[in-house]
């Protein structure tokens, strides 16, 4: 991302979140809070929404953990997350639920001497390295994956989400499905007991991290990676074959999605099929409160605008929009519970 388009990235949040936070009757006003990984986006339609109809979307981006928490205790009017909420708990806490948008999460390095884009791993070595098992970046087991790099001798430092996070259970499924170790030891989850490493809050948490500590590694939703001009990492996915993050590759992964209404549409992504799918995509969604027909009715208008008119900004921020074939079955969900 250039520098103008960066600043305007800026100034787009900044916007939204004065005119979210504006002199507005409760009725012009939709409240939201929850996953960082959709933030960028949700930002970029929201002020888009605002000229076109004048109504404002307020998006806190706190977390998918406290989305779920503040949707639960009908704080907000919708909630976000990346981690799927389970049927069954759907039920318990009678909360609808939708996905929105695609991404990827990117591990994200800051070594002396290491280009975007050139250092290869695979799930075993991120393993190793967030189980604090691998302490150097010349470790033979990186250097093995990387022949043709000078890495240097120097301590890693893993930085992590310390809030509850939806990225997090992104990353942490990958690795509980590509690293036995992992699973046994920590799990997966929107907080887990971290082995090594620092806290940060947000995706925005961890990018100023990595980008200030020479030597780090964390992971952040691909968007964060782009903005901030971060170098990732290319990654070896099912197939064995090593992929850049990117549009196409978790336009890949998206691919072989297959999303059930009767579930509310729960569904991993990470490890996808496919030549060039990248190996940590995830859906972001959306939850509702079922009593709240007149608000949950706003909320949908919003993001049936947002399916219609939104998928170009999508793109540009790296997004993948959903098919049209899933957005119609998003539709029939929303006219069957009687919110659209």
């Amino acid at each position: 991302m250039n520098t103008r388009t960066l600043l305007e990235a800026i100034l787009l949040i900044v916007l939204v979140t004065f005119l979210g936070v504006g002199h507005s009757h409760a009725g012009d006003t939709i409240n939201g809070a929850g996953a960082t990984f959709p933030y960028p986006v949700y930002s970029a339609w929201a002020y888009a929404y605002y000229k076109q109809t004048g109504i404002r979307l307020n998006y806190q981006s706190i977390g998918s953990g406290g989305g779920v928490r503040q949707i639960i205790n009908r704080t907000v009017d919708f909630g976000a997350t990346d981690a799927p909420v389970r049927p069954e708990k759907l039920e318990k806490e009678r909360l609808y639920q939708f996905p929105t948008v695609i991404g990827g999460v990117v591990p994200v390095v800051n070594i002396p001497g290491v280009k975007n884009g050139e250092l290869r791993l695979d799930g075993e070595t991120i393993c190793g390295i967030f189980l604090g098992e691998i302490t150097l970046w010349n470790d033979e087991r990186i250097q093995r994956l990387n022949p043709a790099l000078t890495l240097p001798s120097k301590r890693i430092t893993v930085v992590h989400r310390s809030d509850g996070s939806g990225t997090t259970a992104i990353f942490t499924t990958y690795l509980s499905q590509t690293c036995r170790r992992w699973k046994e030891r920590v799990g997966a989850g929107k907080s887990v007991k971290w082995p090594a490493g620092i806290g940060a809050k947000g995706n925005e948490g961890v990018a100023n991290y990595v980008k200030r500590l020479k030597g780090s590694i964390g992971y952040v939703e691909f968007a964060y990676a782009k903005q901030n001009r971060m170098n990732h990492v290319v990654l070896k996915n099912p197939a064995g074959n090593f992929v850049e993050p990117g549009f196409e590759s978790f336009k890949e992964a998206a691919s072989s999605a297959r999303f059930e209404p009767e579930k509310h549409f729960y569904l991993w992504l990470v490890n996808a099929p496919g030549r060039n799918a990248w190996p940590i995509a995830g859906a972001t969604f959306i939850l509702l409160a079922r009593e709240k027909t007149e608000s949950n009715i706003k909320t949908v208008r919003f993001f049936d605008w947002a399916y219609r008119t939104g998928d170009e900004v999508a793109k540009r921020l790296v997004y993948v929009p959903l098919p049209q074939n899933l957005k119609d079955k998003i539709r029939e969900y929303w006219r069957k519970n009687g919110i659209y």
